[in-house]
């Protein structure tokens, strides 16, 4: 028995003007079904709420105003609901609905409040349906796609495996719109920026994700211990598939050998950075060899404004950011205090800019 999460995106659950597409929520979840006679546990992180209630609401197109885009979720999220309800209702199964926002990866009581209930919801044999709380999250502190979110509660939940359902076969070494010879990479061991950086952005205008946001939530389930595959919508059997470890179900992403604990994981990836703090190379050896933490003497210069507990990235002489960390003091008096010794510090203040306790140096 293993704990699988299935994410599926807007453009494979709804029509060109955000009709929910029937037909492709009754495959997936009559795979949900069948993993389920298996005895698999099943958390489905499904997208759709604002294509769904432009559709709902009458409307030509997808607005780009934040107040409209939330009004639309909460009118699409219940037509979401509905029909995974009525869907999953003739399998015997019971759809419940879990709406989380990043506060609840970030603050630790949060944290394990969000894993007791959707544990919970499993041992009571229903099938948690997931998405982020659109309808009233704050577009400043948000996940952004539900990409990172599905990879997130992978390792909430203790996963075995993430996959990632979209509207391609999986990771293609190029364009197939520009390049008949591209083909499916199969397997990727190892993430790196540079890997992402290749595939682009959003890849529908319905969606807010596209293949660079698969990626990168791959590479969170991978330092969260995750087996991650990206992979077809449409493939015939493609949960059981990629449960079975078929080969060419789609892209698979192996775990990484070293696992990020969860606080890490919060800090490095369910966290927006407000801002950047420079350092010399004697700072970048300590961080990075050393699990030391940052002083105010390794640092020569601060970059964006933030305050002590928000969320920062560490960049060294070469300008490349290698580290995340939640900051200990804010920018202005950071800026005072640059490059000073610990003995030389004002009284009272912060002898660390960021705590080793606090502080993740970033995978790749």
């Amino acid at each position: 028995m293993s704990t699988v999460v299935a994410k599926i995106g807007t453009s494979s659950l709804t029509d060109s003007v955000g009709v929910i597409d029937v037909g492709a929520l009754e495959k997936l979840c009559s795979e949900v079904a069948q993993l389920r006679v298996d005895g698999h546990d099943v958390v489905v992180v499904s997208s759709g709420a604002v294509s769904a209630g432009v559709a709902a609401l009458g409307l030509s197109e997808r607005p780009t105003d934040i107040a409209t885009l939330q009004a639309l979720a909460a009118a699409g999220q219940s037509r979401i609901m509905r029909t995974y309800d009525d869907i999953l209702a003739t399998h015997g199964l019971v759809a419940a609905q879990v709406l989380l926002v990043p506060h609840d990866f970030v603050e630790r009581r949060q944290y394990l409040h969000a894993r007791q209930t959707l544990t919970r919801l499993l041992e009571l044999g229903a099938v948690p349906i997931v998405n982020e709380n659109d309808a009233i999250a704050d577009d400043e502190i948000r996940f952004g796609d539900n990409d990172r979110l599905a990879a997130l509660v992978a390792h909430l939940v203790h996963a075995d495996l993430l996959v990632m359902l979209t509207d391609t076969p999986g990771v293609l070494t190029a364009d197939p719109r520009l390049d008949a010879n591209a083909s499916l990479i199969e397997e990727v061991v190892g993430i790196d920026r540079a890997f992402e950086e290749q595939l682009g952005g959003a890849g529908s205008s319905r969606g807010s994700g596209g293949m660079a946001s698969k990626v990168a939530a791959a590479r969170i389930a991978s330092w969260s211990g995750v087996r991650a595959v990206i992979a077809a919508a449409d493939r015939p059997n493609v949960l059981l598939d990629a449960v079975a470890g078929v080969g060419g179900v789609g892209t698979v992403v192996h775990p990484h050998e070293r696992r990020l604990p969860a606080r890490k994981l919060w800090i490095a990836f369910a966290l927006a950075p407000s801002g950047v703090v420079d350092v010399d190379e004697g700072a970048r050896r300590a961080l990075v060899d050393g699990n030391r933490s940052l002083l105010p003497a390794g640092v020569t210069g601060v970059r964006g404004e933030f305050f002590a507990d928000d969320a920062i990235e560490v960049a060294g002489p070469d300008g490349v950011v290698f580290a995340k960390g939640l900051a200990r003091i804010d920018s202005h008096d950071l800026v005072q205090v640059t490059g000073r010794r610990t003995s030389e510090l004002p009284e009272g203040w912060p002898h660390e800019v960021v705590h080793r306790d606090d502080l993740v140096v970033l995978p790749g």
